[in-house]
């Protein structure tokens, strides 16, 4: 069996520069992926103001809309909150999810932040394959602390030997987070794992940071890659990151 994962940061349903509003474009090209799990960051839940003001704003949050037909199973976790207001990371799944639990990961104000945690029963699995989904902070220092919270979840509800993905923005512009992960969880990172570096996924029409990333352990990759083709390089300010495992 493979496993298809896609992460990507869809900056609110905007392009890059908050242009155009890209949101039905984006579901269009979202299922029409072979996609199994959907790693999504800066969704929106609520805009009271936008949807006044922007036609075809969809009557249900972002998570809801862009899963219809396609991932019988999602959650939005509301991370970011303002007045009529919120975003956060949503989980979209093929399969069963049999758990689901939002976790603070702010560290101050200026940026709220989380770490959406579920639990997907997949037909080739013995147990459950544990998601970490995250969107962390611009500053190395705030980074640091929310990686240390993000390993004390995973130690006190992931048992050491189930598989488990972790997937997101992680803004690490230094490139400090995969010895602390390895260390601590013997998470590998994706990209640098199949092809030898992390991929370059931001800015979308110029790509050259790389600040996406998956982290594993226990699955067998075979395919790490970003998508820089139309429609994907004017859907968001972000690339989405694509990742094949394959379970035997």
């Amino acid at each position: 069996m493979k496993l298809k994962i896609l992460s990507m940061n869809i900056h609110k349903g905007f392009s890059i520069f908050n242009n155009r509003f890209t949101l039905h474009e984006l579901k269009e090209a979202l299922q029409e992926t072979d996609a199994d799990l959907v790693f999504l960051q800066e969704v929106v839940g609520e805009n009271l103001k936008l949807s006044k003001k922007i036609p075809h704003w969809p009557g249900t949050n972002h998570c809801e809309f862009l899963s219809a037909n396609k991932w019988p199973y999602h959650v939005y976790g509301k991370n970011a909150t303002y007045h009529q207001r919120h975003h956060g990371n949503a989980i979209l799944s093929r399969f069963p999810i049999v758990f689901a639990e939002n976790i603070p990961l702010s560290n101050y104000k200026l940026e709220q932040r989380g770490l959406l945690h579920c639990a997907v029963k997949i037909p080739a699995l013995d147990v459950p394959l544990h998601l970490f989904n995250v969107h962390l902070d611009l500053t190395h220092f705030s980074r640091k602390k929310q990686l240390q919270k993000i390993i004390a979840r995973a130690h006190s509800h992931v048992p050491a030997k189930t598989p488990l993905i972790l997937a997101g923005d992680f803004n690490d512009w230094s490139k400090q987070a995969s010895p602390t992960l390895w260390q601590s969880l013997e998470l590998k990172e994706s990209s640098k794992t199949h092809a030898g570096d992390y991929q370059r996924s931001f800015p979308n029409f110029f790509p050259i940071l790389r600040l996406d990333r998956l982290y594993y352990r226990h699955l067998k990759i075979i395919l790490a890659e970003t998508w820089q083709h139309a429609p994907w390089s004017n859907l968001s300010d972000h690339l989405p990151l694509v990742i094949e495992f394959e379970i035997e």
